[in-house]
């Protein structure tokens, strides 16, 4: 029998929708092969291949069916995952037993079929499928079945990247970012971590009131891949909820980085962080790229000027290019309202992107100069502000949270305590 773990469905033709905020959490580095019937399923599985959630599995497509498979794992070795695609008038039963028997310990396979499929989906539980997709076939529906395999395997907690990124210097995305996060640990009650990506000049430490001596320039000197209990001290305690990684923030060197310099540590933080928040800075390279094609979801900072929407709309038309199974990335407007600035309205802002802002930050800058210069952020320096409650909602709109309510002290509290303590002593 071919080894797998079957995600138990009813009926595959129940299965849910695509939804653009659904979360699918990327696959492993595992090998994927794929052994196709139909030109149509070969082409939906490369362009799966392009998907941001397999860039660590290696997909390569066949043509042939499941007796190409037969064929190729009788002098081959068998991948991680076999993906088949079912074929008109042949019975897929007899192809799995066959392939079972010169099929690896371990090897988890995902049938491809189509509506008209007589094959009783027990028969295949009970042969050891892993998965079942039935058509019409999309490159997103490869991705769920693929990544579902490993996200309902293991035992660990799979993070959500939020990547925050200015459409331009100094619009303020860093304070965006920080005070986004803040509001997802304390507001949402998710265990965060922010980190500062801005290795020579960042103000993470500043706007928490931090002064670590590590932080992410020791985890990417490690030679070997950092591990759980290295991040856990390299990481500032911010809060009971807020971790921060955070940038040295010192011009003693060069930052020169490949596409792939910040893997591994998000990869490990992935692991035991529900949300992890990028604090990207503003440049065009191939990490920042690949850091921000790879995040779960994008939140652009942009002030309302005719550059910033320029940038703005390139940066969503080319990130979203990228992303063609995930939700298009988000922007907000900040620093709305400066006196004496000559601004573009949100409405023509978002006529011209066609896409509304999920908020627009107004300018003050006794508030945010206060908090600033303080350490602290806005909800501290005035936690019933509009702006407060702005960030709020842009933690839930990234996260798919709801605020958690907290319990009510009422103002009778400490007389009916003492009261209790009273007849407590008397008794």
């Amino acid at each position: 029998m071919i080894s797998g773990i079957f995600q138990n469905k009813e009926d595959p033709s129940d299965a849910p929708s695509t939804h653009a905020e659904e979360y699918i959490s990327p696959a492993p580095r595992v090998s994927v092969q794929a052994f196709c019937a139909s030109v149509a399923i070969a082409t939906t599985v490369r362009a799966a291949s392009e998907d941001r959630r397999l860039g660590k599995a290696h997909l390569s497509v066949h043509m042939g069916g499941i007796a190409a498979a037969i064929d190729a794992y009788h002098t081959a070795p068998t991948p991680n995952v076999i993906l088949l695609e079912s074929e008109p008038g042949r019975d897929i039963l007899d192809g799995l037993d066959e392939l079972a028997s010169v099929c690896d310990a371990g090897t988890r396979v995902v049938v491809v079929g189509n509506a008209n499929d007589a094959t009783p989906y027990r028969e295949l539980v009970r042969r050891g499928v892993s998965d079942y997709v039935t058509g019409p076939v999309e490159p997103i529906d490869i991705v769920r079945a693929i990544c579902g395999l490993y996200a309902a395997s293991e035992a660990v907690a799979v993070g959500r990247i939020i990547a925050v990124v200015g459409a331009k210097g100094g619009v303020g995305a860093s304070t965006v970012a920080h005070n986004v996060a803040w509001s997802i640990a304390r507001d949402l009650a998710l265990d965060s971590v922010v980190i500062d990506l801005d290795l020579a000049f960042g103000t993470a430490s500043l706007d928490y009131n931090q002064d670590p001596l590590q932080g992410i320039a020791n985890a990417m000197s490690q030679q070997e891949r950092p591990d759980t209990a290295l991040m856990e001290r390299l990481l500032a305690k911010c809060t009971d909820r807020l971790s921060l990684l955070a940038a040295p923030a010192t011009l003693d060197q060069v930052y020169d980085f490949g596409a792939d310099a910040f893997d591994a540590i998000f990869d490990t933080l992935r692991m035991t962080t529900p949300c992890i928040v990028l604090d990207v800075p503003h440049q065009w390279s191939a990490w920042t790229r690949r850091a921000l094609v790879g995040a779960d979801d994008i939140l652009i900072v942009a002030e309302p000027d005719l550059a910033n929407m320029r940038n703005a709309k390139n940066m969503l038309n080319v990130l979203t290019a990228a992303r063609p199974n995930d939700r298009p990335p988000l922007y907000c407007l900040n620093q709305v309202g400066m006196h004496k600035r000559p601004e573009i309205t949100p409405r023509e802002f978002a006529k011209a992107l066609e896409l509304q802002p999920i908020a627009a930050v107004p300018f003050d800058s006794k508030m945010f100069g206060a908090a600033a210069n303080n350490g602290q952020m806005i909800a501290q320096v005035s936690a019933r502000h509009r702006t407060t409650q702005l960030f709020q909602q842009m933690a839930q709109r990234l996260t798919g949270h709801a605020v958690t309510k907290k319990s009510r002290v009422s103002f009778l509290a400490p007389i009916l305590k003492k009261l209790q303590g009273t007849k407590a002593r008397r008794a």
